[in-house]
């Protein structure tokens, strides 16, 4: 260890140890679309409040046509190429390579997802769970363009702030949980401290490069790998590789609450699941407009 790595390490009191690691797992969800899965398989069904971590890479005609939700909040992370989205109350767009969805579907949702015509469409999708308090709000879209997301570089990082703060800025997405979400990207030979609320549960989702975690005489972690953090006050981390490192960091409060899911509704009890599922079925009580709603990929000959 250098000189320079014993300094900084003794500016950060507690930093957090890995605890445990998985390797993201490459499995078909929608219609023939490629995601790798971190959080939401086997070994990690639930990492409160996490449900879900996917790297998608989808080419058309495959994707993810009418499908529902309720319980919880999606955030789409693009990282390539476009995604076109549309719901059942009509709103409808498409976000580009650096473009954040942030979806509160509340009470119910109906929406489609499909890439762009032409290329590889490559992005994050992580789902958030909500507290019961919120579970059955209005849904909710936060849009934020790439020009528009906060963005720092400063000592070979450069940090972008997806949700939370870092690096004296604040991103303005409004979260139900309380959730930090950063994209950080350390050129060869840098070095992180990037603190972390102590109440919060964190990971590590490796993009690109290696990097190293919690200590400096620990071994790499490459990509698509996913790094559970256990409690401290922040992040450690080092690029001693010769390319540059890009991964995210994501943050959360727990919420205690029991948890009870089917596919994509996410409640408290097994009787609310089975309402939601009555509600969808019979296009009531927030999934009204899904009784003759379809996607234009859906009506399209």
């Amino acid at each position: 260890m250098t000189e320079r790595e014993i300094c900084c390490l003794q500016l950060m009191n507690d930093p957090r140890p890995v605890v445990r690691k998985f390797q993201a797992r490459p499995q078909r969800e929608g219609l023939g679309a490629l995601v790798s899965r971190s959080i939401g398989r086997f070994e990690l069904k639930y990492f409160d409040p996490f449900l879900l971590l996917d790297e998608f890479s989808v080419s058309a005609p495959a994707g993810f046509p009418d499908h529902p939700h309720r319980g919880f909040e999606t955030v789409t992370y693009m990282l390539q190429g476009a995604l076109t989205h549309e719901d059942f109350a009509g709103h409808k767009g498409t976000i580009c390579a650096g473009d954040l969805q942030w979806m509160t579907a509340g009470r119910g949702i109906v929406h489609s997802e499909m890439p762009a015509p032409q290329g590889v469409q490559k992005g994050l999708q992580l789902w958030i769970n909500l507290s019961s308090k919120y579970k059955m709000v209005e849904p909710r879209y936060q849009e934020i363009q790439n020009k528009n997301i906060p963005e720092v570089e400063k000592n070979g990082i450069k940090v972008r702030v997806i949700a939370g703060e870092a690096f004296g800025v604040e991103s303005s997405i409004h979260t139900k949980t309380p959730t930090l979400f950063l994209d950080l990207t350390l050129t060869a030979g840098a070095y992180l401290e990037q603190p972390i609320p102590t109440t919060m549960n964190a990971f590590v989702y490796v993009v690109e490069g290696e990097g190293i975690f919690e200590s400096a005489r620990c071994s790499p972690t490459t990509a698509h790998h996913l790094l559970l953090l256990g409690s401290g006050d922040g992040l450690v981390a080092w690029n001693k590789s010769s390319k540059s490192l890009r991964f995210v960091l994501v943050g959360g409060e727990p919420l205690g609450e029991p948890l009870a899911q089917w596919g994509p509704f996410v409640m408290n009890t097994q009787e609310e699941i089975d309402q939601t599922i009555h509600d969808f079925e019979n296009c009531v009580n927030g999934f009204e407009r899904a009784r003759h709603w379809r996607s234009n990929i859906m009506v399209e000959p």
